[in-house]
C-alpha cells in the first residue's frame, strides 16, 4: 500500500478540490453565529460581545 500523501481519498475524491471549494463557500457555521451575535444583539451571545462592561452605567 502506498502511504505517500495523496491528493485523492480512497473513494477518489480530490482533496485539493474540496479544500478550494470550502474556501470559496462563504462563512462557517461559527462565523455566522458570531456575526449574528454582533449585529443583532441576540440572547446568550455575550461570548461574542465586544462591549466593555466596566464602561456601562448601572440603570437600576
Amino acid at each position: 500500500m502506498n502511504h505517500n500523501k495523496s491528493k485523492y481519498t480512497i473513494a477518489g475524491t480530490n482533496i485539493d478540490d474540496v479544500k478550494m471549494k470550502n474556501a470559496q463557500s462563504g462563512m462557517s457555521y461559527n462565523e455566522v453565529k458570531e456575526w449574528l451575535a454582533q449585529t443583532t444583539g441576540g440572547r446568550g451571545t455575550s461570548v461574542y460581545s465586544d462591549t466593555n462592561k466596566s464602561r456601562l452605567k448601572n440603570h437600576d
